[in-house]
């Protein structure tokens, strides 16, 4: 309670604002991208493409290398989560020089210790979150190779006897599911640094957090690579 009453309603309001962008970005974005293609949404198009491909291959160690190089990048980002959050939870110990650090930043307001640590557990919260998403990412593209290794033989396929076009829809689907669970985890990255203004002022907090909009809104709606995928 007493946290309430030190932190100004300016660092409330940054605060709130912070979160409110957040989430609604990444409710925009799943939303938009439905109807005008982003970046995310076009890729998932290449996964169905490359599952469909994946059941007239065999044998399929092409696919299963694929999946292996895919989940190594939420698995590296998932351990660099767990450090981030032990050297936050480090730098709780030391809150006394590091608020000291700070405040010797030109244009950084003075911070009483308890709000400083307050915004040290924000971090800490959006690294935990990041890495749940990029740890469920991780497993879900184990869940990729099982069926890539459950798949029938292509003849199977060719016969009739299984479903080529269900087969690749739902293991196409389950690799679009991976791959947006790890977005939701890079952009809680790019979100950790927006939060990182915050120590300098509420103001700086709700304008990193504005940039960082603008700039996944680019690189997802507006970026070059999305044009080279959709031509």
């Amino acid at each position: 309670m007493k946290i309430i009453s030190m932190l100004p309603w300016a660092d409330w309001l940054a605060l709130f604002s912070f979160f409110a962008l957040w989430v609604g970005y990444a409710w925009f974005a799943r939303i938009r991208g439905k109807r005008d293609q982003s970046l995310i949404a076009t890729t998932n198009q290449y996964r169905q493409k490359w599952m469909l491909q994946t059941t007239a291959r065999d044998p399929r160690m092409l696919d299963g290398l694929i999946t292996q190089n895919l989940s190594q990048t939420p698995a590296f980002f998932s351990s660099t989560s767990i450090i981030i959050i032990g050297g936050l939870f480090a730098l709780l110990g030391t809150t006394n020089k590091a608020a000291e650090l700070v405040g010797e930043i030109p244009f950084a307001q003075p911070t009483p210790l308890l709000v400083f640590e307050l915004k040290i557990l924000v971090l800490v919260g959006i690294f935990v979150y990041a890495f749940f998403r990029f740890s469920w990412s991780m497993r879900q593209y184990t869940f990729v190779a099982l069926i890539i290794g459950g798949m029938p033989p292509p003849e199977s396929f060719a016969s009739g006897e299984s479903d080529r076009q269900h087969y690749a829809q739902r293991a196409g689907n389950l690799v679009s599911a991976a791959a947006e669970t790890f977005n939701d985890g890079l952009r809680a990255y790019y979100f950790s640094f927006a939060a990182m203004a915050w120590f300098f002022s509420p103001l700086a907090l709700v304008l990193a957090t504005a940039l960082v909009v603008l700039i996944l809104y680019g690189r997802e709606f507006r970026s070059e690579v999305l044009q080279v995928l959709r031509d």
